[in-house]
Protein backbone atom coordinates (compact mmCIF):
# COMPACT_ATOMS: atom_id res chain seq x y z
CA UNK A 1 0.00 0.00 0.00
CA UNK A 2 1.49 3.60 -1.21
CA UNK A 3 1.19 5.74 1.76
CA UNK A 4 1.48 9.60 2.45
CA UNK A 5 2.05 10.88 5.91
CA UNK A 6 1.16 14.06 6.99
CA UNK A 7 3.07 15.82 9.81
CA UNK A 8 6.78 15.73 9.41
CA UNK A 9 7.62 15.59 13.14
CA UNK A 10 7.98 13.28 16.00
CA UNK A 11 5.08 11.32 15.70
CA UNK A 12 5.20 10.93 11.62
CA UNK A 13 8.99 10.01 12.02
CA UNK A 14 8.40 7.39 14.55
CA UNK A 15 5.22 6.04 12.28
CA UNK A 16 7.88 5.43 9.53
CA UNK A 17 10.37 4.32 10.89
CA UNK A 18 8.21 1.67 12.50
CA UNK A 19 6.71 1.33 8.94
CA UNK A 20 10.61 0.44 7.69
CA UNK A 21 11.37 -1.68 10.30
CA UNK A 22 8.28 -4.17 10.85
CA UNK A 23 7.88 -5.05 7.20
CA UNK A 24 4.51 -7.51 7.62
CA UNK A 25 2.97 -3.73 7.51
CA UNK A 26 3.02 -4.05 3.53
CA UNK A 27 3.24 -0.22 3.88
CA UNK A 28 5.36 1.51 1.50
CA UNK A 29 5.83 5.27 2.50
CA UNK A 30 6.28 7.71 -0.71
CA UNK A 31 6.50 11.05 1.32
CA UNK A 32 5.31 13.44 3.97
CA UNK A 33 3.34 16.34 3.65
CA UNK A 34 3.76 19.35 6.36
CA UNK A 35 2.57 22.84 6.43
CA UNK A 36 6.35 23.71 7.88
CA UNK A 37 7.61 26.11 5.29
CA UNK A 38 11.47 25.37 6.59
CA UNK A 39 11.03 21.89 6.15
CA UNK A 40 10.24 21.94 2.49
CA UNK A 41 12.56 19.34 0.65
CA UNK A 42 14.38 18.07 3.48
CA UNK A 43 14.11 14.26 3.90
CA UNK A 44 13.46 12.00 6.83
CA UNK A 45 15.61 8.58 6.67
CA UNK A 46 15.62 9.35 3.40
CA UNK A 47 11.55 9.92 2.50
CA UNK A 48 11.21 13.30 0.58
CA UNK A 49 8.48 15.74 2.02
CA UNK A 50 6.52 16.55 -0.90
CA UNK A 51 4.74 19.80 -0.17
CA UNK A 52 1.86 21.50 2.20
CA UNK A 53 -1.46 20.68 2.66
CA UNK A 54 -3.09 22.44 -0.18
CA UNK A 55 -0.71 20.72 -2.36
CA UNK A 56 -2.07 17.08 -1.23
CA UNK A 57 -4.68 16.49 -3.86
CA UNK A 58 -2.36 17.05 -6.90
CA UNK A 59 0.35 14.75 -5.23
CA UNK A 60 -2.15 11.78 -3.79
CA UNK A 61 -3.02 11.74 -7.64
CA UNK A 62 0.89 11.97 -8.96
CA UNK A 63 2.32 9.62 -6.78
CA UNK A 64 -1.00 7.06 -6.60
CA UNK A 65 -1.33 7.30 -2.91
CA UNK A 66 -3.54 4.65 -1.56
CA UNK A 67 -3.55 5.45 2.33
CA UNK A 68 -3.20 9.06 4.17
CA UNK A 69 -1.74 8.64 7.94
CA UNK A 70 -2.53 11.55 9.78
CA UNK A 71 0.47 12.08 12.57
CA UNK A 72 0.33 15.57 13.93
CA UNK A 73 -0.79 14.83 17.62
CA UNK A 74 -1.01 18.14 18.78
CA UNK A 75 -3.02 19.63 16.12
CA UNK A 76 -6.28 21.81 17.71
CA UNK A 77 -9.82 20.95 16.29
CA UNK A 78 -9.39 23.26 13.68
CA UNK A 79 -6.25 22.07 12.30
CA UNK A 80 -7.85 18.62 12.14
CA UNK A 81 -10.88 19.94 10.50
CA UNK A 82 -8.87 21.56 7.36
CA UNK A 83 -6.52 17.87 7.29
CA UNK A 84 -10.07 15.66 6.86
CA UNK A 85 -11.01 18.50 4.20
CA UNK A 86 -8.33 17.86 2.31
CA UNK A 87 -7.82 14.26 2.73
CA UNK A 88 -12.23 13.74 1.31
CA UNK A 89 -11.38 16.11 -1.41
CA UNK A 90 -8.50 13.77 -2.40
CA UNK A 91 -11.07 10.99 -2.23
CA UNK A 92 -8.27 8.50 -0.73
CA UNK A 93 -8.91 6.54 2.80
CA UNK A 94 -7.26 8.27 6.18
CA UNK A 95 -6.58 7.22 9.69
CA UNK A 96 -5.41 9.14 11.97
CA UNK A 97 -3.20 9.37 15.27
CA UNK A 98 -5.01 9.91 18.33
CA UNK A 99 -4.57 13.26 20.57
CA UNK A 100 -1.83 13.70 23.07
CA UNK A 101 -4.35 12.93 25.68
CA UNK A 102 -5.16 9.67 24.64
CA UNK A 103 -1.80 8.85 23.89
CA UNK A 104 -1.55 7.17 26.94
CA UNK A 105 2.91 7.37 28.28
CA UNK A 106 3.36 9.53 24.99
CA UNK A 107 3.71 5.97 22.94
CA UNK A 108 3.26 6.75 19.25
CA UNK A 109 2.55 3.48 17.25
CA UNK A 110 1.23 2.53 13.68
CA UNK A 111 -0.89 0.15 15.95
CA UNK A 112 -2.70 3.33 17.25
CA UNK A 113 -3.88 4.60 13.99
CA UNK A 114 -7.76 4.61 13.63
CA UNK A 115 -10.78 6.85 12.08
CA UNK A 116 -10.98 10.03 12.56
CA UNK A 117 -14.14 10.44 15.07
CA UNK A 118 -16.02 13.41 15.71
CA UNK A 119 -13.16 14.10 19.10
CA UNK A 120 -11.13 14.59 16.84
CA UNK A 121 -12.85 17.70 15.51
CA UNK A 122 -13.73 19.39 18.75
CA UNK A 123 -10.16 19.25 20.26
CA UNK A 124 -8.87 21.95 22.29
CA UNK A 125 -5.66 22.32 23.04
CA UNK A 126 -4.89 19.69 25.90
CA UNK A 127 -5.73 20.80 29.49
CA UNK A 128 -2.35 21.51 31.41
CA UNK A 129 -3.15 19.14 34.61
CA UNK A 130 -0.80 19.67 37.91
CA UNK A 131 -0.11 16.20 38.48
CA UNK A 132 2.42 16.78 41.03
CA UNK A 133 -0.40 18.58 42.73
CA UNK A 134 -3.05 15.71 41.49
CA UNK A 135 -0.75 12.86 43.10
CA UNK A 136 -0.34 14.41 46.58
CA UNK A 137 -3.52 14.33 47.51
CA UNK A 138 -4.70 11.06 45.89
CA UNK A 139 -1.26 9.29 46.30
CA UNK A 140 -2.06 6.06 48.86
CA UNK A 141 -5.70 7.67 49.72
CA UNK A 142 -8.86 5.82 49.53
CA UNK A 143 -11.13 7.32 46.95
CA UNK A 144 -14.78 6.67 46.84
CA UNK A 145 -16.54 7.52 42.85
CA UNK A 146 -20.80 7.61 42.82
CA UNK A 147 -21.84 6.73 39.48
CA UNK A 148 -18.55 4.99 38.81
CA UNK A 149 -20.27 3.24 36.01
CA UNK A 150 -21.36 6.38 34.49
CA UNK A 151 -19.59 7.80 31.15
CA UNK A 152 -17.46 10.50 33.67
CA UNK A 153 -17.66 8.26 36.76
CA UNK A 154 -15.71 5.10 34.48
CA UNK A 155 -12.82 7.52 33.18
CA UNK A 156 -12.71 8.99 36.71
CA UNK A 157 -11.98 5.08 37.80
CA UNK A 158 -9.26 5.17 35.15
CA UNK A 159 -7.37 8.67 35.96
CA UNK A 160 -7.35 8.23 39.37
CA UNK A 161 -5.88 4.53 39.16
CA UNK A 162 -2.53 7.16 37.51
CA UNK A 163 -1.88 8.54 41.12
CA UNK A 164 -1.60 5.21 42.77
CA UNK A 165 -4.52 5.38 45.33
CA UNK A 166 -4.65 3.08 48.21
CA UNK A 167 -7.98 1.70 47.75
CA UNK A 168 -11.10 2.72 45.03
CA UNK A 169 -14.74 2.34 46.34
CA UNK A 170 -16.52 1.91 43.60
CA UNK A 171 -20.65 2.93 43.92
CA UNK A 172 -23.11 2.94 41.38
CA UNK A 173 -26.87 2.00 41.65
CA UNK A 174 -26.97 0.19 37.54
CA UNK A 175 -25.86 -3.19 38.21
CA UNK A 176 -24.58 -3.70 34.82
CA UNK A 177 -22.64 -0.72 34.98
CA UNK A 178 -20.96 -1.31 38.30
CA UNK A 179 -20.38 -4.89 36.94
CA UNK A 180 -18.31 -3.37 33.61
CA UNK A 181 -16.15 -0.99 35.67
CA UNK A 182 -14.78 -3.55 38.00
CA UNK A 183 -13.97 -5.83 35.29
CA UNK A 184 -11.95 -3.11 33.65
CA UNK A 185 -10.16 -2.58 36.95
CA UNK A 186 -9.41 -6.39 37.16
CA UNK A 187 -8.34 -6.57 33.27
CA UNK A 188 -5.96 -3.82 33.83
CA UNK A 189 -4.69 -5.67 37.20
CA UNK A 190 -6.08 -2.99 39.81
CA UNK A 191 -8.79 -5.31 41.12
CA UNK A 192 -7.18 -6.03 44.56
CA UNK A 193 -7.16 -2.36 45.20
CA UNK A 194 -11.30 -1.80 44.16
CA UNK A 195 -13.97 -2.53 46.25
CA UNK A 196 -17.58 -2.50 44.44
CA UNK A 197 -20.97 -1.53 45.96
CA UNK A 198 -24.26 -1.34 44.64
CA UNK A 199 -26.89 0.98 45.91
CA UNK A 200 -27.93 4.38 45.77
CA UNK A 201 -26.44 7.16 47.46
CA UNK A 202 -30.09 8.36 49.05
CA UNK A 203 -29.25 5.19 51.52
CA UNK A 204 -28.20 6.49 54.51
CA UNK A 205 -27.67 3.44 56.57
CA UNK A 206 -25.93 2.23 53.20
CA UNK A 207 -23.99 5.47 53.21
CA UNK A 208 -22.69 5.50 56.95
CA UNK A 209 -21.57 1.95 56.60
CA UNK A 210 -19.35 2.61 53.51
CA UNK A 211 -17.96 5.16 54.93
CA UNK A 212 -17.17 3.08 58.71
CA UNK A 213 -16.02 0.43 56.64
CA UNK A 214 -13.44 2.05 54.32
CA UNK A 215 -13.38 5.57 55.43
CA UNK A 216 -12.82 7.33 52.19
CA UNK A 217 -10.59 10.16 52.30
CA UNK A 218 -11.77 11.64 49.09
CA UNK A 219 -14.93 11.57 47.28
CA UNK A 220 -15.43 12.25 44.22
CA UNK A 221 -19.20 12.35 43.54
CA UNK A 222 -20.27 11.97 39.58
CA UNK A 223 -23.78 9.99 40.19
CA UNK A 224 -26.98 11.55 38.86
CA UNK A 225 -29.61 11.67 36.42
CA UNK A 226 -29.05 13.92 33.81
CA UNK A 227 -31.22 13.69 30.89
CA UNK A 228 -33.13 16.80 31.20
CA UNK A 229 -36.25 15.67 29.16
CA UNK A 230 -36.88 12.53 31.42
CA UNK A 231 -36.67 14.52 34.39
CA UNK A 232 -39.12 17.15 33.22
CA UNK A 233 -41.53 14.30 33.36
CA UNK A 234 -40.51 12.63 36.58
CA UNK A 235 -39.21 15.19 38.56
CA UNK A 236 -39.13 13.71 41.80
CA UNK A 237 -36.56 11.27 40.93
CA UNK A 238 -34.24 14.36 39.98
CA UNK A 239 -34.96 15.24 43.92
CA UNK A 240 -34.72 12.24 45.00
CA UNK A 241 -31.53 11.17 43.18
CA UNK A 242 -29.86 14.72 42.18
CA UNK A 243 -30.77 16.61 45.88
CA UNK A 244 -31.28 14.42 48.61
CA UNK A 245 -29.16 11.96 47.30
CA UNK A 246 -26.32 14.66 46.90
CA UNK A 247 -27.29 15.89 50.56
CA UNK A 248 -26.90 12.32 52.38
CA UNK A 249 -23.32 11.67 50.50
CA UNK A 250 -22.31 15.08 51.85
CA UNK A 251 -23.21 14.91 55.29
CA UNK A 252 -22.05 11.59 55.84
CA UNK A 253 -18.52 12.85 53.98
CA UNK A 254 -18.61 15.26 56.51
CA UNK A 255 -19.41 13.19 59.73
CA UNK A 256 -16.79 10.46 58.61
CA UNK A 257 -13.84 13.71 58.16
CA UNK A 258 -13.16 13.41 54.34
CA UNK A 259 -10.56 15.35 53.63
CA UNK A 260 -12.11 16.39 49.79
CA UNK A 261 -15.12 16.07 48.35
CA UNK A 262 -16.02 16.94 44.68
CA UNK A 263 -19.83 17.26 43.27
CA UNK A 264 -19.73 17.17 39.23
CA UNK A 265 -22.86 19.83 38.12
CA UNK A 266 -23.38 21.52 34.87
CA UNK A 267 -23.73 24.42 32.87
CA UNK A 268 -27.45 23.63 32.87
CA UNK A 269 -27.46 24.93 36.86
CA UNK A 270 -26.96 28.55 35.31
CA UNK A 271 -30.39 30.11 35.60
CA UNK A 272 -31.91 26.76 35.21
CA UNK A 273 -34.97 26.40 33.08
CA UNK A 274 -35.61 22.06 33.80
CA UNK A 275 -35.85 20.29 36.54
CA UNK A 276 -33.17 18.55 36.27
CA UNK A 277 -30.75 22.14 35.92
CA UNK A 278 -32.47 23.33 39.30
CA UNK A 279 -31.30 20.04 40.66
CA UNK A 280 -28.30 20.83 39.61
CA UNK A 281 -28.03 24.13 41.17
CA UNK A 282 -29.96 23.66 44.55
CA UNK A 283 -26.91 20.99 45.05
CA UNK A 284 -24.16 23.29 44.59
CA UNK A 285 -25.69 25.95 47.03
CA UNK A 286 -25.95 22.91 49.66
CA UNK A 287 -22.81 22.26 49.34
CA UNK A 288 -21.99 25.53 49.78
CA UNK A 289 -23.68 25.57 52.60
CA UNK A 290 -21.46 22.86 54.30
CA UNK A 291 -18.79 24.41 54.80
CA UNK A 292 -16.61 25.13 57.67
CA UNK A 293 -16.89 21.38 58.42
CA UNK A 294 -13.37 20.15 57.63
CA UNK A 295 -13.93 18.99 54.94
CA UNK A 296 -13.22 20.43 51.60
CA UNK A 297 -16.32 20.48 49.46
CA UNK A 298 -16.31 22.14 45.51
CA UNK A 299 -18.14 21.46 42.66
CA UNK A 300 -17.28 21.66 38.59
CA UNK A 301 -19.51 22.48 36.06
CA UNK A 302 -19.00 21.82 32.66
CA UNK A 303 -21.41 21.56 29.48
CA UNK A 304 -21.72 18.26 27.42
CA UNK A 305 -19.66 15.66 27.05
CA UNK A 306 -18.90 14.32 23.86
CA UNK A 307 -19.54 10.48 23.64
CA UNK A 308 -21.15 10.43 27.25
CA UNK A 309 -24.57 7.91 27.76
CA UNK A 310 -27.69 10.05 26.15
CA UNK A 311 -25.04 12.27 24.07
CA UNK A 312 -26.12 12.95 20.97
CA UNK A 313 -23.44 11.79 18.85
CA UNK A 314 -23.95 8.40 19.62
CA UNK A 315 -27.47 8.51 18.96
CA UNK A 316 -26.84 10.75 15.17
CA UNK A 317 -24.32 7.88 14.58
CA UNK A 318 -27.48 5.23 14.73
CA UNK A 319 -29.37 7.87 12.67
CA UNK A 320 -27.07 8.00 10.02
CA UNK A 321 -26.30 4.33 10.11
CA UNK A 322 -29.55 3.44 8.86
CA UNK A 323 -29.60 6.57 6.51
CA UNK A 324 -31.46 8.98 8.23
CA UNK A 325 -32.71 11.50 8.66
CA UNK A 326 -30.85 13.20 10.95
CA UNK A 327 -33.02 14.60 13.83
CA UNK A 328 -31.67 18.22 15.18
CA UNK A 329 -33.93 20.02 17.62
CA UNK A 330 -33.89 23.91 16.48
CA UNK A 331 -31.58 25.38 13.59
CA UNK A 332 -30.02 27.38 16.32
CA UNK A 333 -29.71 25.50 19.20
CA UNK A 334 -26.18 25.09 20.40
CA UNK A 335 -23.57 23.93 23.67
CA UNK A 336 -20.25 23.69 25.07
CA UNK A 337 -18.98 20.53 24.31
CA UNK A 338 -15.73 18.72 25.75
CA UNK A 339 -14.53 14.88 25.62
CA UNK A 340 -14.87 12.66 28.32
CA UNK A 341 -10.89 12.51 29.55
CA UNK A 342 -11.27 16.23 29.86
CA UNK A 343 -14.04 16.54 32.34
CA UNK A 344 -12.67 13.73 34.13
CA UNK A 345 -8.90 15.55 34.65
CA UNK A 346 -10.92 18.86 35.30
CA UNK A 347 -12.71 17.06 38.11
CA UNK A 348 -9.26 15.49 39.28
CA UNK A 349 -7.73 19.18 38.89
CA UNK A 350 -10.57 20.77 40.89
CA UNK A 351 -10.54 18.80 43.54
CA UNK A 352 -6.76 19.75 43.86
CA UNK A 353 -7.23 23.79 43.51
CA UNK A 354 -10.50 23.63 46.08
CA UNK A 355 -10.14 25.53 49.54
CA UNK A 356 -13.67 24.48 50.12
CA UNK A 357 -17.15 26.04 48.53
CA UNK A 358 -15.68 27.41 44.95
CA UNK A 359 -17.70 26.41 41.35
CA UNK A 360 -14.88 25.59 38.96
CA UNK A 361 -16.03 26.11 35.81
CA UNK A 362 -13.75 24.77 32.78
CA UNK A 363 -13.25 28.10 30.04
CA UNK A 364 -14.95 25.86 27.01
CA UNK A 365 -14.24 27.60 24.08
CA UNK A 366 -16.68 28.26 21.67
CA UNK A 367 -20.29 26.98 21.55
CA UNK A 368 -20.85 24.18 18.97
CA UNK A 369 -24.16 24.30 17.32
CA UNK A 370 -25.65 21.09 16.81
CA UNK A 371 -26.74 21.31 13.31
CA UNK A 372 -23.03 21.63 12.19
CA UNK A 373 -22.64 18.95 14.39
CA UNK A 374 -24.91 16.83 12.31
CA UNK A 375 -23.14 18.10 8.88
CA UNK A 376 -20.03 17.33 10.48
CA UNK A 377 -20.79 13.97 11.35
CA UNK A 378 -22.48 12.94 8.26
CA UNK A 379 -19.71 14.05 5.96
CA UNK A 380 -17.05 12.20 8.26
CA UNK A 381 -19.56 8.90 7.52
CA UNK A 382 -18.53 9.46 3.84
CA UNK A 383 -22.21 11.01 2.85
CA UNK A 384 -23.66 14.25 1.70
CA UNK A 385 -26.13 16.20 4.18
CA UNK A 386 -28.92 17.39 2.67
CA UNK A 387 -28.13 14.96 0.02
CA UNK A 388 -27.58 11.24 0.93
CA UNK A 389 -29.06 12.27 4.53
CA UNK A 390 -32.07 14.68 5.04
CA UNK A 391 -31.88 16.09 8.28
CA UNK A 392 -35.05 16.94 9.95
CA UNK A 393 -36.08 19.87 13.02
CA UNK A 394 -37.91 18.62 15.67
CA UNK A 395 -38.53 21.36 17.48
CA UNK A 396 -37.00 22.58 21.32
CA UNK A 397 -38.02 19.29 23.96
CA UNK A 398 -39.33 20.21 27.79
CA UNK A 399 -36.94 22.28 29.82
CA UNK A 400 -34.25 22.52 26.79
CA UNK A 401 -32.46 26.23 25.72
CA UNK A 402 -31.54 26.98 22.70
CA UNK A 403 -27.75 27.68 24.45
CA UNK A 404 -26.11 27.33 27.64
CA UNK A 405 -23.66 29.62 29.65
CA UNK A 406 -21.36 28.34 32.25
CA UNK A 407 -21.96 31.47 34.27
CA UNK A 408 -24.37 34.49 35.65
CA UNK A 409 -24.16 37.48 35.39
CA UNK A 410 -23.03 38.84 39.19
CA UNK A 411 -21.17 34.81 40.33
CA UNK A 412 -17.91 36.65 40.66
CA UNK A 413 -15.65 35.06 38.65
CA UNK A 414 -12.33 34.79 38.44
CA UNK A 415 -9.80 32.91 36.14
Amino acid sequence: TRVLIIGAGDAGEKILREIIENYTLNYKVVGFIDDDARKQGQTIHGIPILGTLERLPAIVKRANIQQILIAVPSATGDQIRRIVEVCQKSNTPYKILPGIGELINGRVSVKLLRDINYEDLLGRSPVQLDTKGIRNYLDGKTVLITGCGGSIGSELCRQVMKYQPRKLILLDLSESSLFHIQMEMQDANYGHLCKAVLGRVQNEDLMNHVFEKYKPDVVFHAAAFKHVPMLEKNPWEAVFNNIIGSRVLMETAIRHHVERFVVVSTDKAVRPSSVMGASKRVTELIMQCQQGNGTKLMAVRFGNVVGSSGSVIPFFRQQIEKGGPVTVTHPEVNRFFMTIPEASQMILQAGMMGEGGEIFILRMGTPVKILDMARDLIRLSGKEPDVDIKIVFTGLRDGEKLYEELITVGEGIVP
